[in-house]
């Protein structure tokens, strides 16, 4: 079984479409010990053939549109973060205090890009909030990992310890993980059948006319909703004020969207509104911080019967992790992917941050599937996605055993394996030779890329990746562009 396939059956699809899957592999993009880019191909190809099956129910067509799935094209969409320039400037990198450090006996991963992860992160390790690099590096290097570990988290930061693969399996939350299915899924009700509008002319928009109350941060949901966005949703994301979000991280991730602020709190009528009219509710939150607004997938559903919930975490919500917040460095970090990706006793990354990404993408496709089981059978629906367990896909070897050599992707669909530097053009129909990118894919650029475009916006000249999902008739790139963070009204178009 290779990735798409086992992507495919854990999202429910019909297998026989995989079919209609073609894919171009290049044996040089996102290079690592591990197989992301066969992670990455198969998220995004399991992600664009959802929309195309929806958008055939949607169009009446006897069969989905074909999908075309591009490794060049996946690789940059897997590093957008790295790859928009806002009026000519780069992103943004991570924080000074997000970094491994070495510890008394080994390593420790930490997230501290947000001002109040640093500040809970020195405040457990007894830190003056003036303190820097090695101020910290000084403190950690006496303790053990797994007391930071414990400390910082108590104090409502983030960290983990790098762990090898065994170290990890041997942990708890590790078998709670590996016992779910990639995917979770569930009806919860009788709910009456799903009915489209008919589509109007154009690109194929399979989630035209659907809204989508985009409740997530940081990077995983906002991908998903970023794809529903593509597909033609409208995709309204909310934050609450005294959260702001990175203003860089915001502009990659808000193509498509608008934005905008409310206090469930205080202004909870509003919310309410916008729920009422609602056909997807996503949400990025670590298990449970949302319950108490009345905002878990039974209450929505009960609220607004034919809903589809959506959630990602980072550990899953159940056993002693799930209501740990996380982040995709750090489950690199906790199940061992660091320790396989490094190299002289340091513990290493992925070349992209391939567990936000692939679980995105997913995460979009579940809504997608979701929507068409709807349009059959009916019912609210609830989809569930973990970090963890999209890393444990990626290192347990089952999905890959038949891809390495360059396979397609074992549905009966095509195979296209083109030498390093040369791609076929769909809109122009002739081969293209180009200079591949140094960061994704290990060599220099030397002209104008195919797979970036720029964008004027209300942020200024973006210049930023392309859209990896694609089919016959779909679109080609997000219909608006990212604007601030916040500065939409909280209601529907």
């Amino acid at each position: 079984m290779t990735g798409i396939t086992f992507a495919w059956s854990e999202l429910g699809g019909d297998p026989a479409l995989l079919a209609r899957v073609s894919t171009v592999e290049r044996e040089g993009e996102l290079r690592a010990r591990l197989p992301v880019r066969e992670l990455a191909r198969a998220c995004v190809g399991a992600c664009a053939l959802a929309g195309a099956e929806l958008g055939a129910r949607r169009a009446g067509l006897a069969q989905a549109p074909r999908v075309r799935v591009d490794d060049a094209a996946v690789a940059h969409a897997f590093v957008s973060e790295r790859r928009l320039l806002v009026d000519g400037r780069a992103p943004v990198a991570f924080a000074p205090l997000s970094r491994f450090w070495r510890t008394a006996d080994g390593w420790v991963r930490t997230h501290a890009n947000y001002p109040h992860h640093r500040e809970r992160l020195l405040r457990a390790l007894a830190l003056p909030r003036s303190a820097g690099p090695a101020d910290v590096g000084a403190s950690l290097a006496e303790r053990s990992a797994r007391d930071v570990e414990e400390a910082v988290y108590a104090a409502g930061g983030l960290a983990v310890a790098s762990r090898t693969p065994g170290e990890w399996a041997a942990q708890e939350q590790a078998a709670l993980i590996a016992a779910h299915p990639l995917v979770e899924r569930c009806r919860s009700d009788e709910a009456r059948a799903r009915t489209f509008t008919s589509p109007e002319d154009g690109p194929l928009l399979p989630a035209a006319g659907l809204r989508v109350l985009d409740l997530t941060r940081v990077l995983a949901g906002p991908v998903a909703t970023r794809t529903l966005a593509l597909l033609g949703a409208d995709v309204l994301r909310i934050d609450a004020p005294r959260l702001p979000e990175l203003p860089d991280q915001h502009a990659d991730t808000g193509f498509g969207k608008r934005s905008a602020l409310l206090d469930l709190t205080a202004d909870r009528r509003t919310f309410e509104e916008l729920l009422a009219a609602a056909d997807v509710v996503v949400t990025g939150y670590r298990p449970g911080a949302l319950d108490r607004f009345g905002l878990s997938p039974e209450a929505l559903a009960e609220r607004r019967p034919g809903l589809v919930v959506a959630q990602v975490s980072a550990w899953g919500a159940y056993g002693p992790w799930g209501g740990r917040r996380g982040f995709d460095s750090l489950v690199q970090a906790a199940t061992g992917i660091a320790a396989v990706e490094g190299s002289a006793g340091r513990p290493g990354a992925l070349p992209a941050q391939a567990l936000d990404h692939g679980t995105g993408y997913l995460l979009a496709a579940a809504v997608l599937r979701a929507l068409t089981e709807q349009s059959y059978e009916g019912g609210s629906r609830f989809v569930r996605l973990a970090l963890a367990r999209t890393a444990a896909w990626l290192t347990g070897g089952k999905s890959w055993t038949a891809e390495g050599g360059g396979v397609h992707d074992g549905g009966g669909g095509n195979r296209d394996v083109r030498p390093e530097g040369v791609r076929m053009d769909e809109r122009e129909g002739k081969g293209i030779t180009k200079a591949r990118d140094r960061e994704v894919s290990g060599a220099g650029s030397a002209g104008p890329d195919p797979w970036l475009t720029e964008t004027c916006s209300p942020l200024g000249r973006l210049r930023h990746a392309l859209p990896a999902v694609s089919f016959d008739g779909g679109p080609v790139d997000w219909a608006r562009p990212p604007g601030p963070w916040g500065a939409d009204p909280a209601r529907w178009l």
